[in-house]
């Protein structure tokens, strides 16, 4: 039997991030926490290629989706981690303006949501962006629209 990936660990509340903290520390941080560290969403919601702003986050491996896909652990872990971060997107606003960190860290996570639950998950997580956006007349760029779109 083979080793789990500490990405996949991660995910299954069994192993901490590159610096130390379990699933549920990150989840359990507050929104000033979120906005102001820049390194758990890429554990949150990995994708199968090297973080430019994170070198030492994880990269998704063929084995380590499959592991993930077939984790009942990984699957409620990743919609917490949708639900908590919709919840900060909700309750936070610096966000919405033209152009802003979060915006990279939303197509993240509607890529990571496609990638390891699914298009209805992904989808999801958009729209519930996107009309927090139009409800709020927020002037965010056609460009993170786009990439969101595309994600």
């Amino acid at each position: 039997m083979t080793e789990r990936s500490p990405i996949v660990a991660f995910l299954e509340g069994e192993g901490p991030d590159s610096r130390g903290r379990t699933l549920f520390q990150v989840l359990g941080m507050d929104n000033a926490a979120l906005e102001r560290t820049h390194d758990f969403i890429q554990w949150l919601f990995p994708l199968p290629e090297p973080s430019s702003a994170v070198p030492d986050a994880p990269v998704l491996s063929a084995d380590d989706v499959q592991a993930i896909h077939d984790s009942v652990t990984a699957q409620c872990a990743l919609a917490a981690a949708s639900d908590r971060m919709d919840a900060f997107y909700r309750m936070t606003h610096d966000w919405l303006m033209p152009n802003d960190h979060n915006h990279l860290r939303i197509t993240r996570i509607i890529r990571s949501l496609r990638i390891l639950r699914g298009d209805v998950e992904a989808e999801a997580f958009k729209a519930q962006i996107l009309a927090r956006v139009e409800a709020t007349r927020a002037p965010v760029s056609a460009r993170s629209r786009g990439y969101w779109q595309t994600a």
